[in-house]
Parts: structure tokens; sequence; C-alpha cells
């Protein structure tokens, strides 16, 4: 069970469900009518969502999962999905388990990017369990400079 005090129907923009911060008026950012098991605990690891004048930068903590086992995917050309699997740990012969708690299952986590995310050029990088996704900006326009002439 999640340590997050998050009670039924109130918004979670970090749900499993896709996170749209840049919708109008929308409620897409998810709730949650289901109880908490291993996969939905891992679903909502922790992330972070920063945005500087170049990038849109996404952590996610993910530790104990490999390289290997995750997969971040651009999917109807602007939705970032963040998707893996953690793998319960190989019992041998002998062990006595006393307590589990750390999650295990698939994850899935989905942002809805904004209009100006550069989704063919997105970079990423998993250092000690830690996943950055790196979603430069598109080049804009530049606005001309317009200077107003009097009319004599």
């Amino acid at each position: 069970m999640s340590i997050i005090p998050w009670s039924r129907g109130i918004f979670d923009p970090f749900s499993a469900d896709l996170w749209d911060p840049f919708s109008q008026g929308s409620s897409s950012g998810g709730r949650r009518g289901r109880s908490e098991d291993d996969a939905t605990a891992l679903a909502r690891a922790n992330v972070d969502w920063r945005e500087t004048d170049k990038a849109h930068i996404i952590t996610a903590e993910i530790p104990g999962v490999k390289k290997e086992e995750v997969k971040v995917e651009v999917e109807d050309n602007n939705v970032l999905r963040i998707s893996g699997q953690r793998d319960k740990e190989e019992e041998e012969k002998g062990d006595t388990w006393h307590r589990i708690e750390r999650s295990r299952g698939s994850f899935q986590r989905r942002f809805r990017l904004p209009e100006n995310a550069d989704v063919e050029n997105i970079s990423c990088a998993l250092e000690q369990g830690v996943l950055t996704v790196e979603v430069p900006k598109k080049e804009t326009e530049k606005p001309h400079n317009i200077r107003s002439i009097n009319i004599s």
C-alpha cells in the first residue's frame, strides 16, 4: 500500500493513467478507484518533470530495474510512455523470506507532451536507479521586429 495519502476520487496527477498538464479544462489526470497492489505501487514510482529553456526533463525512480527492462516510447506523436518490468528475486532452495516490501511487477507511466516537444531527438539515461528522459524543445520562430510607422 502506498504511503501517499490520496483518497478515492481525489485528483492524482501522477497516477498510472495519462497525465495531461496541458489540457484545457480536461480532467484526464486520472482518478484512482482500485485497490493498490504491488504493480500499482510500482506504477506510481516517483516522477519529477521540470522544464528548462531548452528541454523538458522527466526523472523517474525505478530502483532495481535494468535498462534492458525499461522502454521509453512516444505514442500518438506526443505521448511519452515509460514502461517496464521488475521481476521477483529468485528464491534459492533453503531461503527463508521474513519480509517482502519492494514492489515488483510491470509498470507504465504516460505523459502528454506539449506542442513544442521535439519528439525526434529524445535522449534517455539510467543511472543508479534513476531514469532521466530529456525531451528537447523545438526551435520556435523569433518574432519579427515590428515597428510602427506614423500615417501622415
